[in-house]
């Protein structure tokens, strides 16, 4: 093969993600300022603004690639950014500032992130997402977001916003309305045509080399995609804002399980699925967020993810790259661990 020939492909993946990253940066400034002059919890801030913006890319990502004909590469971009939000983003943020994690959102939005965790390995069990499941997991968001925001909205009146307050006081001046649009409405533009960019870049790539789609969307596009998460959430734990830290990785896994796949398998229904996301992509998924779960869990008082807990969240993310690439030789990992990877 010609490397010559692969220069565009490469060149549209790099300059994709570079783009990527910048725009949803500016995405999340803007819906974060808008947020803010609306009087929204940092909480929610996390959840929904920000775990929307730092989830376009793979929201866009994922359409594209459903009417591109590659409903795989969504699928795995997905799951893929799942596992690296846990894993690779909470495990880096934890290592460099331990994060705290409040009782509320233990007894309240991690349950729920583990229901819709469940509700999508029962859908997908059978080796196939078809428009009725998509639909279900957009109706699911649906309920899900409203629920969250109804009930912020009845907290913030019942208790007092003095913490709010104290908090705007105490971060740096709030960027204006009308500037807040402006980077939004740039910032989303910038995703479809960086997102674009890099979904042609990878498919070509892994089309070339003979490398499944579900195993780039798995890796390069995951990671990829899932730069903006590390970046706000890193600068979140430094500022102390473990609540934005923590609720942007919640958001997020919300919106890549029920949006980013609800909307490619109702685009483009995937009616068979490759083996290895039921095996090996899901039951890691799962594990991941119950992990988070009960490492943040404490009888008494808020939650912490800790720096040793940051480090075997890495090492977890690491050996699962390794799985990826020695079944992308050939390798039988799951027969030598045990479980059956016969179809």
């Amino acid at each position: 093969m010609n490397f010559i020939d692969l220069l565009p492909a490469i060149g549209a993946v790099v300059a994709g993600l570079v783009v990527l990253v910048w725009s949803a940066d500016k995405f999340v400034d803007g819906a974060v300022g808008i947020a803010k002059f609306c009087g929204m919890s940092t909480l929610l801030i996390g959840m929904v603004i920000v775990g929307f913006g730092t989830s376009a890319p793979e929201m866009v990502v994922s359409a594209l690639s459903a009417m591109e004909g590659s409903p795989q590469l969504a699928l795995g971009n997905a799951y893929g950014s799942n596992v690296a939000n846990i894993a690779l983003i909470l495990g880096v943020t934890a290592m460099i500032s331990p994060i705290v994690v409040k009782r509320s959102v233990l007894k309240r939005d991690l349950p729920i992130l583990i229901g819709v965790t469940l509700l999508s390995i029962f859908l997908v069990m059978d080796g196939a997402v078809a428009r009725l499941d998509g639909i279900i997991f957009l109706a699911v968001f649906a309920f899900v977001m409203g629920w969250n925001i109804y009930s912020e909205k009845r907290k913030a009146k019942e208790a007092s916003v003095s913490s709010v307050q104290e908090s705007s006081e105490e971060s740096e001046k709030p960027m204006g309305l009308g500037k807040s649009i402006f980077w939004l409405l740039l910032g989303m533009g910038l995703l479809v045509g960086s997102s674009r960019a890099l979904v042609w870049g990878a498919v070509d790539i892994a089309h070339r080399f003979g490398v499944s789609d579900l195993l780039i969307g798995l890796t390069i596009v995951a990671i990829g995609t899932s730069l903006p998460e590390l970046a706000s959430s890193i600068a979140a734990a430094r500022k102390g804002e473990d609540d934005l830290a923590v609720g942007n990785i919640i958001g997020s896994n919300l919106f890549n399980t029920l949006m980013v796949v609800g909307i490619a398998s109702t685009i483009s229904p995937m009616n068979s699925i490759e083996h290895e996301v039921i095996t090996r992509d899901m039951p890691l998924m799962a594990a991941l967020t119950l992990a988070l779960f009960f490492l943040g869990f404490r009888r008494k008082g808020d939650g912490r993810i800790n720096r040793v807990a940051g480090i075997v969240f890495l090492l977890v993310y690491v050996g699962y790259l390794g799985i990826l690439v020695a079944q992308a030789k050939g390798v039988d990992v799951m027969g030598l661990i045990g479980l059956s990877s016969a179809k």
